[in-house]
């Protein structure tokens, strides 16, 4: 256990000053009681004894002013919260085709509203996340429900140089075993095909992976071998074609490239990872991704402020400590 504000916690010096001055008090009470108690003007004296009952009030006092001082250091603690939760990896193709102006205003634009559209839709209990790839992949945000922070990572991305499908889903397939608290667990190593560390079978099903792209693949590795890989760890894969199949020319440093999209390749994926292929075009489409998500019930701990069971605990023993003086001294300590 932490606190906020452990500087209050001087507050205790106070308890050993109040337990020295009810002795006193007590000691007081016996010497009047030794000198007036043949008059017959105490409670012994009067025939009530009162024991050991008579300390029990002031005890239930004092716990309660200890919990109510520990109270404003606003204790905090860690806790294992359950919750429902999802996640969502948006992985964006941001390669040189994607500036192809097929789609209007081009297909990077296209995809990013297509994306925007997509996070203001989600709920709180789901997690988006935002990777980029062109012939790497990275981590843009961490899995997060914070939308300014995920809208903010989509508005920055611009168009770089080649395509690598499996570096896309592999860095996706990394930020979701990093949001899950575990480490990274592939890589590619510009191997024709990709290295992943045995995990159990389905461990992330509560997690896809929308990828955003024109699905022409220019680098190693090979993307199949990635998708097997997410579809070992139950993470589905859907694929959102970005362009048209006519395609677009573009001219890059003096050189004339024509791209088009490449349907056949997108849909093999997500087939293979038991998720569907649409197109940016199509708003309802995206609009299914995250009704067929299958959230979680996960545990995970977070720090969480107990003040108010502090003080719940502190005014609870003030209250017995008052009600057991007033129904056995008829008055409050």
């Amino acid at each position: 256990m932490s606190f906020i504000w452990p500087a209050m916690l001087v507050l205790l010096l106070l308890i050993p000053l109040c337990v020295g001055l009810y002795i006193r008090m007590q000691q007081r009470r016996r010497r009047i009681a030794e000198r007036y108690g043949s008059l017959g003007l105490t409670p012994e004296a009067a025939g009530r004894r009162l024991g050991s009952r008579r300390h029990i009030p002031p005890a239930l006092f004092l716990v309660g002013l200890t919990i109510l001082m520990l109270a404003l250091a606003r204790p905090q603690t860690v806790v294992s919260l359950p919750r429902i939760e999802g996640t969502v990896i948006l992985a964006f193709d941001v390669s040189g085709s994607m500036a192809a102006d097929d789609m209007k205003p081009t297909r990077m634009e296209a995809a990013k509203a297509a994306a925007r559209g997509f996070v203001q839709r989600q709920p709180a209990s789901v997690q988006i996340g935002v990777v980029a790839f062109s012939d790497n992949g990275f981590a843009v945000q961490a899995p997060t429900n914070d939308q300014e922070a995920i809208l903010a990572s989509i508005n920055r991305l611009t168009p770089q140089r080649g395509t690598s499908l499996a570096n896309g889903i592999l860095a996706s397939l990394n930020t979701i075993a990093a949001g899950a608290g575990a480490p990274l667990q592939l890589s590619s190593n510009r191997s024709p095909t990709p290295t992943p560390t045995p995990v159990p079978k389905g461990a992330y099903t509560s997690a896809v992976i929308v990828l955003l792209t024109d699905g022409e693949n220019t680098v190693s590795p090979d993307p199949l071998a990635a998708a097997q890989a997410a579809a070992d760890r139950g993470v589905r894969i859907y694929t959102v074609g970005v362009g048209s199949a006519a395609g677009a020319t573009l001219h890059i440093e003096g050189f004339t490239i024509h791209t088009q999209l490449d349907e056949a390749m997108l849909q093999r994926i997500s087939l293979l990872t038991d998720g569907a292929y649409s197109n940016a075009e199509s708003e309802q489409d995206l609009r299914t991704i995250y009704e067929n998500l299958d959230p979680q019930l996960v545990i995970k701990p977070e720090k969480m402020e107990v003040t108010s069971i502090f003080a719940g605990a502190s005014i609870l023993m003030l209250l017995i400590g008052g009600a057991f003086s007033l129904l056995w001294f008829g008055r409050l300590p």
